[in-house]
């Protein structure tokens, strides 16, 4: 193929990719819908054309991975720890935990009682269809206010960590006997030590490094130990999440020999850099992520009667149990909170891992698109019944107290009766 269709394919996917998140901001659809939409329809007009589709699903696990690291990375650079936040941070771990667990329960037992295949493929098969996507999750909360806006980024980047974690203990252990938690337990520990030393050691480079190119070697770093991280079996996103945090507050660590050794006058101005170069960098990963799984998938897939009914199901034991912990066991704000449980990026990753053999059966690529859309229909469904509330308490606001009128006397008299 011509070299040159070629830069103008990929430039024309990249300026649709800005324009959908553009869209994506008035209507509240996810800018991941239209990439799908886009990707299905290059499928399908080059099947119309005769042309032959060459096979690219072999590059979707690369791009969702560097995808995720980039995510959650750009996620955690936002956040600043604050003594305030503490409860928060409980909050959203304590909701993110239970409510994975208690939603890839439910479904693997509604699957176990539907198919009479084992625990651990229905335990497999539905832990992806609990996680929460961040990739999606977090651009689409944008005109949220900054509370509901760092519980998204908190709930969905845990969910993410903890569903990961959660995925690969299933995989690994048939039985889930003292050994398997006490190996789980050391892995996590592993992980933490780990997290703390390659974010002083990176913090340091930030510091050191004086070439021009010194960001792009950053990630590149953190990308090799990810993937060192998960040859071992270990929860790599942890060091990814942590890092994050630990440079974006590293100036409130009450340690003398520690800000003399590591920090710098430049040191915000390079971390202002440094997240904007990851959130573009995220942007292009996302873009041609969601762009390969629509042209890869079969939408046909579904008109198939027990994909509706399974996803139907597994969409309903997701947010009933969202809203039943958010409301009753968190006592925190159930909207829009509630809405927003995406499924995407991590879930496409995590069913791509699953062996054929553990395969729930034929139609779990189908359930796993149902679940995705129906999720993100939802979710925009949600965000524009907030965003129209809130239009409607401004309105009323103005309606009642309008710009320029007196403002009511304490016991609500105007300054004219009261001067009466």
């Amino acid at each position: 193929m011509d070299t040159n269709y070629i830069l103008i394919f990929l430039s024309l996917v990249v300026v649709f990719s800005y324009t959908f998140d553009l869209i994506a901001k008035k209507t509240k659809i996810p800018s991941v819908i239209f990439l799908f939409g886009t990707g299905l329809g290059i499928q399908y007009t080059l099947k119309y054309l005769g042309i032959e589709i060459p096979n690219v699903s072999q590059f979707l696990p690369v791009i969702g991975t560097v995808g995720l690291v980039l995510i959650v990375l750009e996620g955690a650079l936002e956040l600043r720890f604050e003594k305030d936040k503490l409860a928060l941070i409980r909050t959203t771990l304590g909701s993110s935990f239970f409510i994975l667990v208690f939603t890839a329960l439910i479904l693997t037992f509604l699957f176990r009682y539907m198919t009479h295949l084992p625990f651990q493929i229905c335990l497999l098969n539905s832990i992806p269809l609990a996680i929460i996507s961040s990739a999606i999750a977090i651009p689409s909360v944008s005109d949220l206010s900054k509370k509901k806006k760092e519980f998204v980024i908190y709930d969905s980047s845990f969910s993410d960590i903890l569903g990961i974690m959660f995925f690969y203990f299933a995989k690994q252990n048939e039985t889930y006997d003292f050994g398997a938690y006490f190996n789980l337990g050391k892995d996590i520990v592993i992980t933490l030590l780990i997290a703390v030393a390659i974010s002083v050691i990176f913090l340091f480079l930030i510091k050191r490094i004086t070439h021009h190119i010194k960001f792009f070697l950053i990630l590149a770093l953190l990308l090799l130990v990810y993937a060192i991280g998960k040859k071992f079996h270990l929860s790599s996103l942890i060091v990814v999440l942590f890092l994050g945090l630990f440079l974006n507050n590293a100036e409130i660590i009450p340690i003398k020999k520690f800000k003399e050794l590591f920090l710098y006058e430049k040191l915000r101005s390079d971390l202002d850099q440094f997240l904007l170069l990851t959130a573009e960098s995220a942007f292009i990963i996302r873009t041609f992520f969601f762009l390969i799984f629509g042209y890869i998938m079969d939408i046909y897939s579904l008109l198939n009667w027990t994909v509706l009914m399974n996803g139907a199901i597994a969409v309903i034991v997701i947010y009933g149990v969202r809203a039943l912990y958010l409301r009753y066991v968190a006592k925190t704000d159930v909207l829009p909170e509630v809405y927003i449980a995406p499924r995407g990026l991590i879930s496409i990753l995590l069913f791509f891992d699953i062996p054929k053999s553990m395969k729930l059966n034929d139609t779990a690529d189908g359930l796993l698109l149902f679940v995705i859309l129906a999720t993100s229909v939802i979710m925009t469904f949600g965000l524009l019944r907030t965003k129209k509330e809130e239009e409607t308490e401004e309105s009323y606001e103005l309606i009642n107290n309008p710009v320029g009128a007196p403002k009511p006397a304490l016991g609500g008299a105007s300054e004219s009766e009261s001067e009466s």
